[in-house]
């Protein structure tokens, strides 16, 4: 989850979600972002407009089961998404309950399956916005993965982000925690990565995943086929980002050492070099003000004579008062 958009939410849940089906995970994706990328990157050959959907699910016109759908993908389901989404946030204001909807139509699903055919991972694609969708994905969900793009801008809404979750935790759901930062469209060539990733484990700690995912071209061509990273390029770097992110939440060990190794784990000794980036960065000092030359005082004695003018007070029409037009005031 970011509110912030473009820091690579749904590549992370579509391709998190096929490296733990990869290493033999039930995994369940839930697409409640209105863009319905999720749906389009995991399997555009998915017939969603004619299937139940999440929306029909949040309205309570349709269950789950009616709208989970195999993916191309072993292991791997999806609750889709459409367009329609979009005005699920106006059609829930006055609904009872809207904070909670997902939550409850996933547990009676989950409910009526056997233990066995129950997902192990359950990951949502959230919106990038802080509106009733993403509270009912908080609601739901018991951990938060936070992607986060090493950048300066990335930085600035994680306080708000932070605030919305620990409010969530308070009043909604005492079990939500946040148990990961991920780096995303990391590009270690540049100082400013590794600054902004130095700043952000001086703040999370190891909270931060030691796995980052790195740019690669790969993953960005892999939506347009609808396909994960493993069904498209197997090789690329991207995929063995993902699935060493994968091994990392299993608990496993990820393996390090050769050219393509992981290089997300910012050595204490080089990041103390690093100069840190405020989130929010002073304000300039003012500038001394330059001393002025005195100005001596004016003095009425050296202005000019006073000048009268004539100031006449008819109204137009009104004749001319006898002697003519007297001098009324004068100027200084």
């Amino acid at each position: 989850m970011n509110q912030k958009g473009g820091v690579g939410k749904t590549t992370t849940v579509a391709n998190l979600g096929a490296a733990l089906a990869e290493l033999g995970r039930r995994v369940l994706a839930v697409d409640i972002d209105p863009q319905a990328n999720l749906t389009t990157h995991l399997d555009h050959d998915l017939d969603v407009e004619t299937g139940a959907t999440i929306y029909e699910v949040l309205t309570g016109r349709a269950e789950p089961a009616d709208a989970i759908r195999q993916t191309a993908t072993a292991n791997l389901w999806l609750l889709p998404a459409t367009i329609d989404l979009s005005g699920a946030e106006i059609e829930l204001v006055a609904e009872f309950g809207r904070d909670t909807l997902l939550r409850e139509a996933l547990a009676n699903h989950f409910a009526t399956l056997p233990e066995g055919e129950r997902p192990e991972f359950v990951l949502i694609d959230c919106p990038p916005s802080l509106g009733i969708l993403s509270l009912n994905a908080l609601t739901t969900a018991r951990e938060v993965m936070i992607p986060i793009q090493t950048q300066f801008f990335a930085l600035r809404g994680m306080s708000k982000l932070m605030d919305v979750i620990g409010l969530v935790k308070k009043r909604l759901n005492p079990d939500l925690t946040v148990s990961a930062i991920i780096p995303s469209i990391v590009d270690f060539r540049t100082n400013l990565t590794r600054e902004v990733m130095h700043e952000i484990r001086s703040y999370f700690g190891e909270k931060m995943t030691r796995t980052a995912i790195r740019t690669n071209i790969r993953l960005a061509e892999a939506p347009s086929h609808g396909l994960s990273i493993f069904a498209y390029d197997r090789a690329a770097r991207g995929a063995e980002d993902f699935l060493n992110l994968a091994r990392e939440i299993l608990g496993e060990e990820v393996p390090q050492g050769d050219d393509r190794a992981i290089e997300a784990e910012v050595d204490a000794e080089s990041a103390s070099d690093a100069t840190s980036i405020p989130i929010v960065p002073p304000l300039a000092e003012p500038a001394e003000e330059a001393d002025s030359p005195e100005i001596p005082p004016l003095k009425f004695d050296d202005l000019p004579p006073a000048i009268p003018f004539p100031v006449d007070h008819r109204l137009e029409g009104q004749p001319e008062p006898p002697g003519g037009v007297e001098p009324q005031s004068e100027v200084r």
